[in-house]
């Protein structure tokens, strides 16, 4: 079992930073900033993003259910936009409920909101990007999650929010760019939970096609999909690859096979692979990373509160090192259309995030400079070797330790078995079987259960490994292979066959 750990960690990295592929247009890297909002009209806060080569600001705007048709602060956007557009700067609005249960509580809401879209669009022209809604599978933005029965609904009560909006946003001008989810990197998967009962992005993507499918759209929700690849509790560089099904910037391949999943085939077009047309695939907006750093003792009376339990913080020059190597990463990958670092500047309460790139004086921290020397010397283009990514039609990751096969077997044992695993859940069928069929007639074979084998076991891989049992039971004299089917459970389309090299039970005669 550890020989397969191995392998998978092994063929994780792989897959990783495998492939070469022609790199895109320049990446635009901004900010999620709401501090722009100033009196002075932005004329500040603009001119720091110049300074850096910051090219986009995704603002929030929060949607009241009840006061539907009011934009919060709609003078104040008006006066600042125009600052906006002489800087060169892409404006974003992430619009989302102010409440969990904002687009919950009522079923009209959905419509209502989508009503608030026109609005939006109709009162800001120069506005072409959308964010509809934030971390919809995390019970901080969006509840319920689950039913009492354990339920998953997150994704099918936010599909028709986000259609709506879709339609909505197209109906005013077919040119601004619907961008779905704005999905958290993780979720437990636990209904019941003492806290935090939340859906790891994957399985949330893998229920939104599910209620996509049976809602027999003919249209698009989105153009791009938001992503907030936000390190882990205890994670260190952007490198670092997250367990299955959660994700981060290293998993971005993830994040495109669970798409593929959940849309191939349908309206949705999903991210491009090598050697494939589409008009406009899918692409990432990865509107919101960042590194918290604890504040200098020079500064930290600018700051109040209590830092969350649990947060790790790193160096200021950690920092700077993690967000050079974020924009390297993001400007490899062709899906990956926008990066945004949230934030320009730290929120002074500890309880919040102090991630910005200046401090709560407005001083520069090392990552300031560090990410300005970047994009000034790469553009936003890739420096190294571009990722290509392509979708898999097996089980990823699908490995098999079968044990010492060169001594002759007993006739019977007190347990056959074998290791099998898989860089992803999966169901399983596996069988011993009379050796001379090929690898493809046993696939068939345990896909049907038909002819049966002479044992027989079916189960559940979770991520890594585990021992597949079969009966314990006398077999004749002869030659034998294990074969192992597995099929994803994101995808049960998706399978793959391992058979065992043959192995003799009894003695030669």
């Amino acid at each position: 079992m550890t020989r397969i750990r191995g392998l998978l960690l092994c063929a994780c990295a792989v897959l990783a930073c495998a492939g070469a592929g022609a790199a895109r247009a320049g990446l635009d890297v901004g900010v999620t900033e709401d501090a722009g909002k100033t009196g002075d009209g932005g004329v500040g806060f603009f001119s720091s993003l110049n300074d850096v080569g910051l090219k986009v600001n995704r603002i929030s705007i929060n949607w009241d259910p009840a006061n539907p048709t009011t934009i919060p602060a709609q003078d104040e956007i008006a006066s600042w936009l125009p600052q906006a557009q002489l800087a060169g700067t892409r404006i974003i609005f992430a619009v989302s409920p102010a409440d969990a249960r904002g687009l919950t509580a009522s079923p009209g809401a959905p419509v209502q909101f989508a009503s608030f879209m026109t609005l939006l669009a109709t009162a800001f022209p120069t506005v072409k990007d959308y964010v509809i809604g934030n971390e919809p599978n995390q019970p901080r933005f969006w509840l319920p999650q689950f039913s009492d029965a354990g339920k998953p609904l997150a994704a099918a009560q936010y599909l028709p929010v986000l259609a709506a909006s879709y339609d909505a946003l197209k109906a005013v001008d077919p040119t601004i760019n619907v961008i779905g989810l704005g999905l958290s990197p993780r979720g437990n998967d636990q209904p019941l939970a003492k806290s935090n009962r939340s859906r790891s992005p994957v399985r949330f993507l893998h229920d939104l096609g599910v209620a996509y499918r049976a809602s027999h759209r003919t249209k698009p929700l989105m153009d791009e999909l938001a992503f907030h690849p936000y390190p882990q509790a205890s994670q260190g560089p952007p490198s670092v690859r997250y367990a299955w099904p959660t994700a981060g910037l290293a998993n971005l391949d993830r994040i495109k096979q669970a798409v593929w999943d959940a849309f191939n085939g349908t309206a949705q077009p999903t991210f491009a692979e090598p050697g494939k047309s589409a008009l406009k695939p899918l692409l990432f907006d990865l509107d919101e990373v960042g590194w918290q750093v604890a504040p200098l003792p020079a500064v930290a009376s600018l700051y109040t509160g209590v830092e969350t339990a649990g947060t790790k913080l790193v160096s200021e020059q950690d920092q700077a090192a993690y967000y050079v190597d974020t924009v390297k990463l993001a400007e490899c990958d062709p899906g990956v259309r926008m990066l945004s670092f949230f934030h320009l500047v730290d929120e002074t309460d500890l309880n919040r995030w102090q991630s910005g790139l200046e401090r709560a004086d407005g001083s520069h921290r090392p990552s300031y400079d560090a990410v300005k020397q970047t994009i000034a010397q790469s553009h936003g283009t890739c420096q190294t070797t571009p990722v290509s990514w392509r979708h898999t039609t097996g089980v990823v990751l699908p490995v098999a330790a079968w044990g010492n096969l060169t001594k002759p077997q007993p006739l019977k044992r007190s347990r056959w078995s074998f290791s099998a695993g898989a860089g992803e859940e999966a169901a399983f069928r596996a069988g011993i079987f009379k050796a001379g069929p090929s690898k493809a007639v046993l696939g068939k074979r345990l896909a049907n259960g038909r002819p049966k084998p002479l044992l027989a076991s079916r189960g559940t891989i979770e991520v890594g490994s585990r021992l597949v049992y079969f009966p314990s039971r006398r077999l004749k004299p002869g030659l034998y292979v294990y074969a192992i089917r597995m099929s994803a459970t994101m995808n049960s389309q998706r399978a793959s066959v391992l058979v065992s090299r043959p192995f003799r039970v009894g003695a030669r005669r």
